[in-house]
């Protein structure tokens, strides 16, 4: 069969190549044709549309300025229209405030030309990889999002949808409200689901090391460089870089981040020339960005760049009506854990439940319940064994966890209960004494074995 064949067979068409210039169509046929994909070209948006409803496609390459009209019509037409097909612009007129559109208008992504091979290769196979439009369904190991909230079906639209293309997304919410989850099912539903998910706490980084946390060092390049080491952008190649708390980076990080975003490289420290990678950029924070870029505390460039598309995470006060299915949910995860029956709740703790407000949202409401099946008695957990009011004067999130020990301890009129409230150690020093015999040690503070188990697990002294 001939390349002209190749291309022209309807039985055979992969991706329909929109561009005015015969020369530009006829390279990235010949390129797609080396990959094995066979293509056909429309030179105008009438005609590209033409196509469209004649056949099937699996991909669209479109140019932006076309004699008949923006490529981004022909986005958004696709959109409308066929809403499973992929469609990337490639410009020779790019910018920020172009692809922005052209992301925001459902493109799969945005290119400058001239394009290099590798890239065109990168970006056609992430594209194929996509799943059908209708098999959003969770994959084996996948949390998922719980909850039949009017809120929580609109944030599943969303999460398929931007699972469906390139665009960076920046994802908005209360602390504990599972943005990071949210960012897993973006990555694991899209076409770079078979690649690395790499996530980064923004704030839990030196600056001082920044940068070779980032994009890597050579061996030499400072002291302790004792061997090459490859950063969290190269970790996450073909895959997805999440970038949590993102509003904590220093503004010195913010220029090179932005940089690496826009030229897609990076230069390891001590190297001396870029090299290319390929990650999707999601990041996230509790913090209001765009109040930040007002007080000259987050540039403005940056955030454009990595806000292209937003994502607000519902706090749980605002779904309540989730959270009796939310709560089954850990406690089955909580019992699949610890390999032990699961507990369920009673209609007066239900209802305790759904009256408190969850400054901590979801986090908060594991903790919460963790706490309420290492104390009770039995499996069935009532609003006495949860003890709302007390857990929420005593449990400060923000705070060490000894300001709320005095929750846990479940006997008010015990003396080696109320000393936990003043300090972490005392555990420690009992099971010292007792030589980690954690009956003789439980005795000691007054707790059943029970108790102590569960601050031995909060306080990593297992």
């Amino acid at each position: 069969m001939t390349q002209a064949d190749r291309r022209t067979r309807s039985d055979t068409v992969d991706v329909l190549i929109v561009d005015d210039e015969d020369d530009i169509r006829e390279l990235l046929e010949l390129s797609l044709l080396r990959m094995g994909l066979a293509s056909r070209g429309a030179a105008t948006l009438a005609e590209a549309r033409e196509l469209l409803d004649e056949r099937s496609y699996r991909l669209c390459l479109t140019d932006m300025r076309m004699p008949d009209g923006d490529g981004l019509d022909l986005v958004a037409y696709i959109q409308s229209r066929f809403p499973g097909l992929p469609v990337a612009v490639i410009s020779a007129y790019g910018s920020i405030e172009t692809a922005i559109r052209a992301l925001k208008l459902g493109a799969f992504d945005f290119v400058t030309k001239p394009v290099e091979l590798k890239a065109l290769r990168e970006l056609v196979s992430h594209a194929l990889s996509l799943a059908p439009v209708s098999d959003s369904a969770t994959m084996p190991g996948e949390r998922d999002l719980v909850g039949r909230s009017a809120a929580m079906s609109q944030l599943r639209v969303q999460i398929d949808k931007l699972a469906r293309n390139q665009a960076p997304v920046f994802i908005n919410g209360e602390s504990g409200t599972g943005k990071e989850v949210i960012a897993r099912l973006i990555h694991s539903r899209g076409p770079r689901a078979k690649a690395s998910f790499v996530p980064v706490n923004c704030g839990a980084i030196s600056p001082e090391l920044m940068e070779s946390e980032f994009f890597g060092h050579r061996k030499g390049s400072f002291t302790g460089a004792a061997s090459d080491k490859e950063g969290l952008f190269q970790a996450a190649r073909g895959g997805t870089l999440f970038l949590d708390e993102v509003a904590e980076l220093p503004l010195a990080m913010q220029v090179k981040l932005l940089r690496a975003i826009q030229e897609r490289a990076v230069r390891p420290v001590g190297a001396h020339a870029e090299e290319p990678v390929d990650v999707r950029i999601l990041s996230a924070s509790h913090r209001d960005l765009g109040a930040l870029v007002a007080e000259g505390k987050f540039r403005q460039d940056l955030y454009f760049r990595i806000n292209v598309i937003s994502l607000h995470v519902p706090p749980l006060r605002d779904r309540r009506e989730d959270i009796p299915e939310l709560a089954g949910h850990i406690l089955e995860r909580l019992a699949l854990r610890d390999a032990t029956g699961v507990h369920t709740l009673d209609q007066s703790a239900l209802d305790a439940l759904v009256r408190y407000g969850f400054p901590g949202n979801v986090r908060e409401l594991e903790n919460l319940l963790e706490r309420a099946c290492a104390l009770c008695d039995g499996v069935v957990i009532g609003a006495t064994d949860l003890d709302v009011d007390s857990f929420a004067r005593r449990s400060e999130l923000s705070q060490p966890q000894h300001t709320w020990m005095m929750a846990d301890a479940g006997n008010g009129d015990d003396p080696p209960g109320r000393a936990l409230e003043q300090e972490q150690p005392g555990p420690q020093r009992a099971l010292d004494s007792a030589r980690w015999n954690r009956s003789e040690a439980a005795r000691r503070l007054g707790l059943t074995q029970r108790q102590l188990q569960y601050r031995l697990h909060k306080w990593g002294l297992e």
